[in-house]
């Protein structure tokens, strides 16, 4: 699927927007390491098994500079953000730590989340007046909002999750084991346009009680409710949806705990729209289940936010103040886990808009029956 490319001018400025909001949040600096941070202010994704340090350092008023390992430095220059900042190299028989040391000064730095403690530790040998913060609590919102590119990117990831729902339901379930059904996930999302797929869960009869069943050896039987939850990247913005299937015909309790999630996903994505609070979300989801008596078997938050990541800030949760502004993107998923017998969840993409909420999955929320 061809999507119009991030410019180095886009790059730029979302670097830009970053020194300033973390200026504005008291901070000296920011310190991007590898990851989804990096990814959407460079356009660089550094490989994930690396040790070596890889630093984005960015302030106010400065030129933003890379520090890279000189093995990797090709490819960094081959970003298309690379253009928009200065890279210093470094060998293995240097001290990247010195080389970084100057960048900083003192001062309180966000950091992000997975940055590893072996570099901070490092760094904090060589300026020991530097402090850190991680950087979701010290700026939250920074990627939360996206923009017209990359809520088509999002709707596109969506669209293809669909599909790949629509495909799995006619497979057959009854008489396979789950990590078989998890194959045949993975392969549809990668056929509908994926290039990374990071989950496909498949959470049959008991293993649907555990919200991050791991598919394995299990062979799924008639009688069995299926929970299914898969999600990648497709044109590196995320896709995350869960349906719950029914091998066969469900009881009148399989059935109506199907239909209290269901109301109660209904309930969270009606109250979506600028201004409300993200636990306000979370408490109709919540109010829903509680009131059916199911208040202690739904045992996550409601949802979460999704971008360059599957999950990223912010977060629907009892406790998060934060109000919803249009651009914002995150899951709604609402669950009841019923441990040594089974689990319901149902979970779409929401972005939020000028006066209310749009689903970016379209598949319908009914319990589906399949052989």
């Amino acid at each position: 699927m061809d999507f119009t490319p991030f410019t180095v001018d886009d790059y730029r400025a979302r670097m830009e927007r970053a020194a300033l909001a973390a200026s504005a949040a008291g901070l000296a600096g920011l310190l991007i390491a590898p990851g989804p941070d990096l990814t959407w202010l460079t356009g660089y994704r550094p490989p994930a098994e690396t040790e070596r340090l890889t630093l984005l350092v960015l302030a106010e008023g400065r030129e933003p500079q890379l520090v890279v390992p000189a093995l990797e430095a090709p490819d960094a220059a081959k970003a298309a953000g690379a253009p928009a900042l200065a890279l210093r190299d470094w060998t293995d028989a240097q001290d990247p730590y010195a080389l970084t040391a100057p960048l900083l000064g003192g001062g309180r730095f966000g950091v992000s989340d997975n940055a590893w403690a072996l570099h901070l530790l490092s760094l904090g040998e060589r300026v020991p007046d530097a402090a850190y913060a991680p950087l979701s609590r010290a700026l939250p919102m920074l990627r939360a909002v996206k923009d017209a590119a990359e809520l088509e990117r999002l709707a596109a990831a969506g669209a293809a999750a669909d599909a790949t729902y629509g495909e799995i339901l006619k497979v057959r379930f009854s008489g396979r084991r789950e990590r078989d059904i998890a194959a045949e996930l993975d392969a549809l999302l990668r056929r509908f346009g994926h290039e990374q797929v990071d989950f496909t869960v498949v959470g049959s009869g008991p293993n649907g009680a555990d919200p991050h069943h791991e598919a394995g050896e299990r062979v799924i039987e008639r009688g069995d409710m299926v929970v299914l939850d898969f999600g990648g990247l497709l044109g590196g913005y995320g896709s995350d949806t869960s349906r719950t299937v029914h091998v066969g015909e469900p009881t009148a309790e399989e059935q109506r705990v199907h239909d209290i999630v269901r109301e109660a996903q209904q309930a969270a994505c009606a109250a979506v729209r600028p201004g409300v609070a993200l636990q306000d979300v979370d408490r109709a989801a919540r109010a829903v289940i509680t009131e059916f008596g199911y208040g202690d078997r739904f045992i996550h938050r409601t949802g979460h936010g999704i971008g360059v990541s599957t999950h990223e800030p912010p977060y629907v949760v009892e406790g998060e103040e934060q109000e919803l502004l249009p651009g914002m993107c995150f899951s709604i998923e609402p669950g009841v886990y019923l441990p040594g017998r089974f689990g319901v969840r149902i979970e779409d993409i929401m972005t939020v808009t000028e006066d209310g909420g749009r689903r970016l999955n379209a598949t319908p929320r009914e319990l589906a029956p399949v052989e």
